[in-house]
């Protein structure tokens, strides 16, 4: 499949909003879909070092336990990390339980991020499984199970 066929697949349905993608130059499928990671694979992504975990929970939800190697970027500081956030390697975010992560892709996406997942049932179900997190740099209290 051509690729001017291929945008025309994707812009089929898609309204205005559809057109104004594709004549901007945007991948259209990046902004109509969701894209998740299973936290194994999230994982062995990580521990292989070929994606990014970015945990985006607040400096007291990190004191309870980070993942080791996880950059940690709290959401409510995002306008001062959103500068160096890296867009040449894929990235994993993280946080509590997914709903941030997922919300924080879809505004990444929206300004000009493509190479993004989000782990699916984040940190919690992560301590759920009790692997292994360590205490954050500067922490007093942590998790090393």
């Amino acid at each position: 499949m051509s690729s001017q066929h291929r945008r025309m697949v994707l812009m089929k349905g898609s309204g205005s909003l559809g057109l104004l993608l594709v004549v901007l130059g945007f991948p259209v499928a990046a902004f109509g879909q969701d894209s998740s990671i299973n936290l194994y694979q999230a994982r062995a992504e990580h521990e292989a070092r070929k994606a990014l975990l970015v945990d985006i929970r607040e400096p007291e939800e990190h004191a309870t336990g980070v993942v080791a190697g996880a950059r940690l970027l709290p959401l409510s500081q995002m306008p001062a990390w959103l500068v160096e956030f890296p867009r040449d390697r894929p990235v994993l975010l993280i946080c509590n339980t997914q709903n941030r992560s997922r919300a924080t892709l879809r505004s990444l996406r929206q300004r000009g991020w493509t190479n993004l997942r989000y782990v699916e049932g984040g940190m919690s179900e992560w301590n759920r499984r009790g692997w292994k997190t360590v205490k954050p740099p500067g922490s007093a209290q942590a998790s090393n199970k």
